[in-house]
């Protein structure tokens, strides 16, 4: 085994990441509101020994209904369901810092942590868009720095209500008749910007404290965020370059902020398109983009790039007099991937379409299992990751094949568990401590 453990967390998203995945004759069309769907993805990921299971989630309807499958189960909801039908996977979780409050959301998510027995994991979103902003009464997106200050106390606020209990509050004397010490809790009392919060948490501390922190913004805000908070980061990028200039950065960030290096995971996605020759896995991955019904692309385009309807023709390029990333309110970081892949492949609207199909401004690697091992080896080895977004472009096919074919090279090449081992949280599988409360003075070192 290396002396670094690869990370591999298993992105689920209805019938695959490609959004032709549905048109698959394989495909069930209505998979994305089955449980049964998700168990066996569940289960698929366990047997792979994957750290987690992550499931994306937005306050609005993603896209058009003519495109894919759209809308979502409620993802914590999911989740608590898929936690009674695993073992050790664990299980992380969208949810918005824009569109929620510190203690519903701080509830819901120290519950599914009792309920999994310390598998829960949090990524925490700030939620680009108009759309979401109108569902909850809002005429326009907030500013993105507003959104990412509001992020900062929501979390601040968030570890105040988990550290609220302290590990030894419930003291269970029938003889005294004392269940519990009201000493030992911490209500916040929090007055400030955007919240106010003033009792204690109604659930106890949870077994990891409180859930894997995850982030997946990669814009300045963004990487500000993950550096004073964040354990786990997913990102999106396109090469091996720009992937070890995003972790070197990062891993300095996190060190300026005072914290170690090693306590935040690094997770790029990678879209696997697999078969057992390179022209097999060309394939298959020609015969999801011939799915692509281009003119709905279109739509997605130009309100990621912020441009007006119509303004986008599918076989010229991108305008040349796009605005810089500092002038976008939305996905800022996506925004620019999308941007320069355009630029640097000389792609037009139709080629940049057929590229975002399968991941979204992810790495789409087509391939045998192997040669998605080297590529996954090679990002590992050489300063570009600490782990994998795994993000099939079809399942439940997608994540079978990986789980059967790359996961045994993987494990043979001594980077990938061959089973999940006595650490039962998921902090523990991603290396972290269980963090200690903040209310509690440390004992004097003894001299």
């Amino acid at each position: 085994m290396s002396t670094r453990e690869l990370h591999l967390n298993a992105f689920l998203m209805n019938t695959g990441h490609h959004e032709a995945s549905w048109r698959l004759p394989e495909s069930d069309p209505y998979a994305h509101v089955e449980l049964g769907h998700y168990v066996r993805l569940a289960k698929i990921a366990e047997r792979g020994t994957f750290d987690s299971l992550f499931l994306a989630d937005s306050p609005q309807l993603w896209g058009n209904l003519a495109q894919r499958p759209a809308g979502a189960l409620e993802p914590l909801t999911l989740l608590t369901a898929l936690a009674t039908a695993t073992e050790h996977i664990g299980l992380i979780a969208t949810a918005s810092t824009s569109y929620n409050s510190p203690y519903n959301l701080a509830r819901r998510f120290a519950s599914l942590d009792i309920v999994s027995g310390g598998r829960a994991g949090w990524n925490i979103v700030t939620t680009a868009g108009a759309e979401a902003a109108r569902n909850f009464g809002l005429a326009a997106e907030p500013a993105h720095a507003e959104r990412y200050a509001r992020a900062a106390e929501f979390l601040d606020v968030s570890l105040k209500l988990w550290d609220s209990w302290e590990d030894d509050a419930i003291v269970g004397d029938k003889a005294a008749g004392v269940w519990g010490d009201d000493r030992k809790l911490h209500p916040p009392r929090h007055e400030g910007t955007y919240f106010s919060v003033e009792g204690a948490l109604n659930v106890p501390r949870t077994p990891q404290g409180y859930p894997l922190l995850v982030q997946a913004g990669s814009s300045e805000d963004g990487r500000a965020f993950a550096a004073r908070y964040a354990e786990a980061v997913f990102t999106a990028q396109q090469t091996l370059a720009d992937a070890q200039a995003f972790y070197a950065d990062l891993k300095s960030r996190t060190r300026a902020a005072g914290r170690d290096p090693e306590h935040v995971k690094v997770l790029p996605g990678i879209v696997p398109v697999l078969g057992s020759t390179e022209a097999e896995a060309r394939a298959a991955e020609q015969l999801l983009e011939d799915h692509i019904v281009y003119e709905h692309g279109v739509g997605r385009l130009e309100s990621l790039l912020q441009l007006p309807a119509g303004t986008l023709r599918l076989d010229g390029r991108l305008p040349a007099d796009l605005p810089p990333e500092s002038a976008v309110e939305g996905a800022k970081s996506r925004y620019t991937l999308v941007v320069e892949l355009a630029r640097r492949e000389r792609l037009t609207v139709r080629q940049l379409i057929g590229r975002l199909g399968g991941g979204r401004g992810h790495l789409t690697f087509a391939g045998t299992p192997e040669q998605v091992a080297d590529q996954i080896e090679t990002w590992f080895t050489r300063g570009a990751a600490d782990g994998f977004n795994i993000m099939p472009a079809v399942l439940p096919s997608g994540l079978e094949a990986f789980v059967e074919h790359v996961v045994p090279v993987l494990r043979g090449r001594g980077l990938l568990r061959t089973e999940y081992g006595p650490r039962r949280t998921l902090r523990e599988r991603y290396g972290l401590p269980r963090p200690a409360n903040q209310y509690l003075t440390p004992a004097p070192a003894l001299v």
